[in-house]
């Protein structure tokens, strides 16, 4: 699944993201907020069990974004949302929806300047970072032998870290 990535640590706060969400959607459907100097882009995290699409009461919300049809701007969806990445915009609800009907791709990710925003396919992240972890606990890149004398002592030093 593709999903909008974040480096907060990137965001300088100019909100070009939010205009050109806003010049495609009408709304924003990213909010950048400042607090103690910092920017937090805040959207949709496109949740595996979402709780706007559970407590909404006409089936507006989908993971596709809303049904504008059906929404009926009760607000429910922005209450359960624990991100607050849910506003009621002129009689309806909006939310980020990757921009699935965009073919090169979420306008904010076009218009980030600095990069903090960028679409990932989170499987391949996780394959990534798990290559990555067993490079590490590997030594880098050597082959470590799999004799029985690593299995014993590997074992050891494992037994050692949970009587610690």
């Amino acid at each position: 699944m593709k999903k909008i990535l974040v480096q907060r640590d990137l965001c300088d706060g100019c909100k070009d993201c939010e205009n050109a969400c806003r010049s495609l959607h009408g709304t924003n459907r990213i909010n950048i907020l400042e607090y103690d100097s910092s920017y937090y882009p805040i959207l949709c995290q496109q949740c595996q069990d979402p709780a706007c699409e559970v407590i909404c009461p006409t089936g507006a919300m989908t993971g596709e974004g809303i049904e504008s049809e059906k929404c009926i701007a009760c607000g429910l969806c922005a209450l359960a949302c624990p991100f607050g990445a849910i506003t009621i915009y002129d009689k309806s609800s909006e939310k980020c929806n990757r921009c699935v009907d965009k073919a090169d791709g979420p306008a904010c990710v076009q218009a980030c300047s600095k990069r903090a925003i960028s679409l990932v396919d989170t499987n391949k992240l996780v394959d990534k970072k798990r290559a990555e972890y067993i490079s590490k606990i590997n030594g880098g890149n050597k082959k470590q032998s799999k004799n029985m004398i690593n299995v014993l002592t590997s074992g050891i030093r494992t037994s050692k870290a949970f009587e610690d």
